[in-house]
């Protein structure tokens, strides 16, 4: 296919592999990037929320060209039952600034936009092109890829594995195990098209504002899973997600879950008279800190969901996936500058770069948030909510019941629920996970 050798070959073109690609190019390096769908972006059929701190880092002037949906002056909390839901939301007008934080984007459209940005400073893009195999040499050193593409094997220096969390480049060389159903959310959404000022009135909204609603509760039905509403300029993103661990061991399914969320009596009137014109399906890593795999080898370095760098609690993974992209991009250029070989002892640079980051040190905090939220689900996840509802609903009722009677009641019901030793032993498990 290609007789050249490069300096770098990308495999992926998300947010880590563009990342990536665009950081090494814009450095001077030749730099090979290989996409299996028919363009970057063409399997993102999905909405999502982009950090603007993360990518101000690689193309400080963004915002002039990308494909921006609204900014968020709003975010929504809410802790569902099937009738009910108990809100806890931050707005502020500070939101409102010259350079804003945080965006909604349409994943295909930004998707495309980042590789053209990688291509304008030297990346070759090839799409339609799956990696079949990594290429080493006599000692085990990763030296290039096999493509399903006539032309045998694409040399390079470095592999930068961007795949993806279900890529299976990755377990097949031996670099990495195959990653556990319960370190991984399957997540559905719909994309609901609506009016531009209907989307504003629903939603408070004036120009470019955007909010964001994230759900948990009962509407998992007892698995650890959220929901989640994002406001785009015409269109509003919706999905839920749920560990794969626990759809295997229930009789939920992931549309039926959706349905279900979507009929919910807070989320139907934000959806009413819009039309449905994509769907899609898509795995999440969720492990967190204890479930990242060896980051880098002799020839090659994982970045992005591939890497599991994601922080299921906050719900960040595009910033994670853009920030070590770039760290990544930004090693493999000191190890070349040096002209030294770039075996696994000069990549640990890259290892190096994301302990010394955010990335590293958020995920290490809540490092045993996934394994609680997953033994505990049921508490946290079924209990819990309708507890909150029911003493929620018992606080503003006025029957003439007095108010002492009312406090009592709700107590009464928290410690039938989950008795005294049940209440703290919650307490504490999620003060230790959450520090």
């Amino acid at each position: 296919m290609i007789d050249e050798k490069f300096d770098a070959i990308v495999i992926g073109a998300g947010m880590a592999g563009n990342a990536a690609a665009y950081t090494m190019a814009s450095r001077g390096l030749k730099v090979l990037q290989l996409e299996r769908g028919e363009y970057p972006g063409s399997k993102n059929v999905q909405g999502g929320i982009l950090y603007a701190d993360m990518l101000e880092k690689i193309i400080p002037n963004f915002r002039e060209e990308a494909p921006l949906e609204r900014h968020l002056v709003e975010q929504r909390f809410w802790m569902m039952t099937d009738r009910s839901h108990t809100a806890l939301q931050y707005r502020s007008d500070d939101f409102n600034e010259e350079k804003p934080n945080r965006y909604t984007i349409i994943r295909s459209q930004f998707d495309r936009w980042f590789s053209r940005e990688a291509q304008s400073k030297g990346a070759i893009v090839i799409s339609e092109t799956t990696v079949t195999e990594l290429v080493s040499d006599a000692y085990g050193k990763v030296i290039g890829v096999l493509t399903d593409r006539r032309g045998g094997t694409i040399f390079a220096d470095v592999v930068v594995i961007a795949e993806g969390v279900n890529g299976l480049l990755g377990t097949r060389a031996g670099l990495r195990e195959a990653p556990k159903a319960e370190h991984v959310a399957l997540a559905v959404k719909e994309m609901h098209f609506l009016p531009r000022e209907t989307i504003e009135s629903r939603f408070n909204l004036v120009g470019d504002e955007g909010v964001v609603i994230e759900a948990a509760g009962t509407i998992s039905k007892g698995m650890t899973g959220m929901g989640f509403v994002y406001t785009n300029k015409e269109s509003v993103s919706v999905g839920l997600g749920c560990l794969v661990s626990d759809f295997a061991g229930a009789s939920e399914t992931p549309y039926g879950l959706l349905e279900a969320f979507k009929s919910h009596p807070s989320i139907k009137p934000l959806l009413e008279g819009s039309e449905v014109k994509e769907y899609a399906a898509h795995l999440i890593p969720e492990g967190g800190y204890k479930a990242i795999p060896e980051l880098v080898g002799d020839g090659w370095v994982v970045v992005g969901d591939a890497a599991q760098l994601n922080n299921a609690i906050h719900r960040e993974g595009s910033n994670l996936a853009m920030t070590s992209g770039r760290l990544a991009a930004e090693a493999i250029f000191q190890v070349k500058s040096r002209r030294e070989p770039m075996t696994k002892q000069n990549l640990s640079l890259y290892k190096k770069y994301l302990e010394e980051s955010f990335v590293m040190k958020d995920l290490k905090k809540y490092k045993d948030m996934p394994e609680l939220l997953h033994t505990q689900a049921k508490n946290y996840f079924l209990a819990y909510p309708a507890l909150l509802s029911n003493a929620m609903e018992n606080y503003l009722r006025v029957d003439g019941t007095p108010k002492i009677e009312k406090e009592k009641a709700s107590v009464r019901a928290f410690v039938k629920e989950r008795k005294w030793t049940g209440l703290f032993g919650d307490a504490v498990r999620l003060a230790r996970a959450w520090r």
